[in-house]
């Protein structure tokens, strides 16, 4: 039987859920480190969210109030 989590310590349910997500969760930092593709500087990368959010706004400003 699985030990349950409390919801104050953990997001997850059980102790196998939290290691199966750790595992996942490392072995895709892994992958991206070893990846080839080019590296997105953290200034482009936030001008990048920055511009989506703008985005967003303005949809959400023109939309029709129901």
């Amino acid at each position: 039987m699985s030990a349950v989590l409390s919801p104050i310590v953990s997001e997850f349910e059980t102790v196998e859920q939290e290691a199966s997500y750790d595992q996942w969760f490392c072995a895709k930092v892994e992958e991206a480190l070893r990846s080839e593709k080019p590296r997105l500087p953290h200034d482009a990368a936030m001008a990048k969210v920055q511009a989506m959010l703008e985005e967003r706004r303005q949809a959400r400003a023109t939309r029709p109030v129901v």
